[in-house]
């Protein structure tokens, strides 16, 4: 059978999103980068994720780069960096 033929086994977009962020932990990295992690998710899966994410994070002492449009996301940073144009425009201490 053609791949193109071939359907993607049904998998919730929360799950599809959770999984790389699940596997950035597995080896305990010093930091996480994650580039939009609950973009494709819905306001509650987003909440458990980022819950989980920055939770574990805490737990095991790393820091979380988060790349995100989003301004709740954004919220749960310690640290905000703006970019414009490829250049640091604004940078605040939140926490």
């Amino acid at each position: 059978m053609p791949i193109a033929a071939r359907r993607r086994p049904s998998c919730p977009a929360a799950r599809r999103s959770a999984s790389p962020s699940a596997r950035a932990l597995v080896n305990g990295p010093a930091v996480i980068f994650a580039d939009e992690p609950t973009g494709s998710m819905d306001t509650i899966g987003g909440e458990h994720l980022l819950e989980l994410l920055l939770g574990a994070a805490t737990d095991r002492g790393a820091a979380v780069v988060l790349v995100t449009h989003d301004n709740v996301v954004a919220a749960h940073a310690d640290r905000e960096v703006r970019l414009r144009d490829g250049r640091v425009e604004a940078e605040a201490v939140l926490r």
